[in-house]
């Protein structure tokens, strides 16, 4: 049960990461992996085995979340982006009380909510800025120092919680270039995004991995700003009409669901 767990776990991370709008920094917080996975990276000398063990269902749900929903996501968020986005703040949401008492396991100070409010109100003055700033500022390019480029942006919002990698490739031109991509499998280019997802992703991790060791509650509620920012971002709004009372029920649904898990997840 726990393989599956990670697994899917992995698969929803390695969509949340392509998909347009969420965060796949903050989807590794809310499933509460987000530490182990920057210490991971950061030590990797330090029991290097029993995490490689626990790592390979979440790395193999990952890879097949990436492979797997490119086209579907791609094609929901073509044709139907209300609900997808509905889907995703319900599994987001669900798991965000998990999350709060993840960061509150070595004690809870005042203090903390400054950074939280202060990296919260962050994300939405970010998100103002590439909603109004959506369409792209350049000619997306495919020679390998633009791809390791691409990589190193996906690395970037996979490591750092309430930034969209996907927003960044589309205000740059090059997201529909980079899902294109993954869905059709080009080996080279995916050599060359993986290059720079390595890359970013190794020293980012380090970085937050010293973060947290010297100030653990202090980096985790300014994570969780960042994250309860990414969640509302891609909230799509409400109207009282039959197609979005529908979604309210998908929303709901998903919470349900992910909420359900991540009690699972804790109580084992």
């Amino acid at each position: 049960m726990d393989f599956i767990y990670g697994f899917l776990k992995g698969m929803a991370l390695g969509a949340g990461a392509i998909a347009p709008g969420v965060s796949g920094g903050a989807l590794a917080v809310i499933f509460g992996l987000y530490d182990k996975i920057t210490n991971f990276i950061a030590h990797l000398n330090i029991n290097f085995k029993r995490n490689l063990i626990f790592f390979i269902p979440i790395g193999i749900g990952a890879v097949v979340g990436v492979l797997a929903f490119s086209r579907i996501i791609e094609f929901l968020f073509a044709n139907y982006e209300v609900e997808a986005r509905y889907a995703f703040v319900g599994l987001m949401l669900g798991t965000f009380p998990i999350a709060v008492k993840e960061a509150n396991k070595k004690g809870f100070k005042k203090t903390y909510m400054i950074p939280f409010i202060a990296s919260f109100l962050l994300t939405i003055v970010l998100t103002y800025i590439g909603n109004n700033s959506v369409n792209a500022v350049m000619n997306a390019g495919n020679e390998p120092a633009h791809l390791i480029l691409y990589g190193l942006i996906i690395g970037f919002g996979t490591i750092i919680p309430g930034v969209s990698a996907s927003v960044i490739l589309m205000y740059i031109g090059a997201y529909e270039l980079v899902i294109g991509a993954i869905s059709n499998f080009k080996i080279m280019f995916l050599f060359f995004l993986g290059i720079g997802f390595i890359l970013s992703v190794l020293l980012f991790a380090k970085l937050i991995s010293m973060l947290f060791a010297k100030m653990y509650g202090m980096m985790y509620y300014t994570i969780l700003g960042l994250v309860l920012g990414s969640i509302i971002s891609i909230f799509p709004g409400f109207e009282m009409t039959f197609f979005y009372i529908i979604n309210i029920i998908i929303l709901i649904s998903c919470f349900v669901l992910s909420y359900s898990l991540g009690r699972y997840a804790g109580s084992r």
